[in-house]
């Protein structure tokens, strides 16, 4: 089970710096302004639809993150050294 914490920690390392200020803000909307973590989960896993003002190209990109095409173990939230690091 990906739980929502690891699944979007996981995301921003791999995306926030790669995203427009335009995308950061909508990305940093979507982790604060839902009441429920599960809700961003359910979308993301697309159990539940995306209400259409969080159905964004950032949601889908978190959607086509979730997919784990990699297949890579996600159980943990990563280091926070990776927000330090210059940008690639």
């Amino acid at each position: 089970l990906i739980l929502i914490r690891p699944l979007s920690s996981l995301f921003a390392k791999e995306n926030l710096n790669r995203m427009s200020e335009r995308q950061l803000n909508l990305y940093d909307r979507l982790i604060n302004e839902p009441s429920n973590d599960w809700d961003i989960y359910y979308w993301a896993t697309e159990a539940k639809p995306t209400p259409s003002e969080f159905d964004t190209d950032v949601m889908a990109m978190l959607r086509e993150f979730a997919k784990n095409k990699k297949r890579e173990q996600r159980l943990r939230q990563p280091d926070l050294e990776y927000l330090f690091e210059p940008p690639r």
